[in-house]
């Protein structure tokens, strides 16, 4: 049997309770609601790509989604100047679940 400082060394329950603990980390994939809103975009060669993340901050006012283009455009240029081809021409946008006009 152990006593004393070894004895408080070896027990589990000295840690902080548990409503000082960290919490614990979200799944990957997890959508908050309202921190983005995705869009499908459509490129001038035909292709599209789906469920673009633009965050919901930008989006509204006047404006409405066309902040959007502007975001995904830049996002595009990075991703363009990394894999080290030209950006797509981005043809239109689609908000994700928007009823179609």
């Amino acid at each position: 049997m152990l006593s004393g400082a070894a004895a408080r060394a070896i027990c589990f329950d000295s840690g902080a309770a548990i409503d000082h603990k960290p919490r614990m980390p979200k799944k990957p994939g997890t959508n908050p609601k309202g921190e983005f809103a995705f869009f499908n975009v459509f490129y001038e060669d035909g292709s599209q790509r789906s469920n673009r993340r633009v965050p919901a901050e930008l989006l509204g006012g006047l404006d409405g989604d066309e902040p959007a283009r502007g975001f995904i455009m830049e996002q595009d240029r990075e991703i363009a100047e990394k894999s080290g081809r030209p950006p797509l021409e981005i043809k239109r946008l689609e908000r994700v679940g928007a009823k179609k006009k």
